[in-house]
């Protein structure tokens, strides 16, 4: 195919709508000659950030993507098995297939099973996808106000779900097994565990959470604590469709790339968001990242179908937020590399900040679908030296 025919456009499959993938689909439109899909398993946008808010019963997390997606860009609903990259064709649950020029591979993050933990795979509930938001949103509501919580992990996804259920008079326990807020500075964290404890949440900061029993959880050193309900948020994994498709992956399963965001195995092949490992050093999972990673991996195929050399990634982080019910939170400032500096600011003016993040999150989306091209960001974090290598030839289509 003439990477210039009119009559022939230039076929881009984007796996994922969520962050990362619906935006990369708008930025796509800086070309007209371009047919883009967007294959997702669910008809709605989920706003990943928001999934704390909905299993409590004080938000929503879903908005219609005929408002975030742009003119012309076709969504599948329906779910990737299967990359065949030697007929350049996705496979569908369904049964489909789709062929595609380019794949942006954009499957975004999913709960970490916790298979070496007895029991928590069956009792434990999760909050990490929409689906097991909605069953742990279910369970709460016929849950009495008294009956004992536990929250096993002490990272900002922990933090924001126990904080939203002591906001609302449960008695709850947050299991660290190891460190609160670990990605925050000393002050952050120390901020967080007084509004935590000022709120009647009693945070186990070295606790071990050894097995999950239907009304108790088990810790490494023998002790026992009722648990009417356990909440899994330890941690993320990936989809294993990169591995499923032949496609080289790093120890978690993220798809591995160049400083590009292309497969290091197929040209045709360009990651964004969770998903992406850029030379074996992924950044951090994170709303943040997906939208520039997004962006990034668009500009990607629009270089590789104008014959261009890509650009190399280049993002520098800012720091992070956490809510801490519906009037508190944090603000956490960092350096370019993501390392957290003693700089934050709490209360409402936290809360006010994450609420004003969490809305840009989906504005941005909106406006690449307006102004497609129009997402800025912040630059000069660091990467891993690459060598000097011969620039690869654009490959024709």
């Amino acid at each position: 195919m003439s990477t210039s025919g009119h009559h022939t456009p230039n076929k881009v499959v984007v796996i994922g709508g969520g962050y990362a993938g619906t935006l990369a689909a708008n930025h796509l439109r800086m070309r007209a000659d371009i047919d883009i899909t967007v294959v997702n398993p669910r008809p709605q946008f989920v706003e990943r950030i928001r999934l704390h808010q909905f299993a409590a019963g004080t938000g929503e997390a879903t908005i219609d993507y005929g408002t975030l997606l742009g003119e012309g860009i076709r969504l599948v609903v329906d779910s990737a098995t299967r990359i065949d990259t030697a007929t350049r064709t996705v496979r569908l649950a369904s049964g489909r297939a789709l062929a595609y020029d380019y794949v942006i591979y954009a499957v975004g993050s999913t709960r970490a099973k916790p298979s070496s933990v007895p029991g928590a795979a069956e009792f434990a509930f999760e909050i990490a996808e929409f689906e097991y938001a909605q069953q742990l949103r279910a369970t709460l509501e016929e849950l009495p106000l008294d009956a004992p919580v536990t929250v096993v992990g002490g990272g900002l996804t922990g933090i924001e779900m126990a904080a939203e259920l002591t906001e609302q008079g449960r008695k709850v326990t947050l299991v660290c097994g190891r460190t609160l807020a670990p990605s925050l500075s000393a002050p952050g964290r120390r901020y967080l565990a007084k509004w935590l404890s000022r709120h009647g949440v009693a945070v186990l900061e070295a606790a071990v959470v050894s097995e999950v029993r239907p009304d108790v959880v088990v810790f490494t050193d023998g002790t026992v604590r009722a648990s009417a309900l356990t909440i899994w948020a330890a941690g993320f994994g990936v989809p294993e469709l990169a591995a499923a498709s032949g496609l080289r992956t790093d120890t978690l399963g993220r798809l591995l790339t160049d400083e590009t965001l292309t497969s290091v195995d197929d040209d045709h092949i360009v990651a964004a968001g969770d998903a992406a490992a850029p030379s074996d050093q992924p950044l951090r999972m994170s709303c943040y990242a997906a939208g520039p990673l997004g962006a990034q991996a668009a500009n990607t195929v629009l270089s590789r179908i104008a014959g261009t050399e890509p650009a190399m990634i280049d993002l520098a982080f800012l720091g992070s937020c956490v809510s801490l019910g519906r009037h508190a939170g944090l603000r956490q400032f960092a350096r370019k590399d993501d390392t957290a500096m003693n700089v934050y600011f709490g209360g409402r003016l936290g809360a006010a900040y994450k609420e004003m993040t969490c809305n840009f999150a989906v504005s941005r989306i909106r406006r690449e679908a307006r102004e497609p091209g129009s997402l800025t960001w912040a630059k000069g974090g660091p990467r891993p030296e690459q060598p000097t290598l011969a620039p690869r030839e654009a490959t024709s289509l």
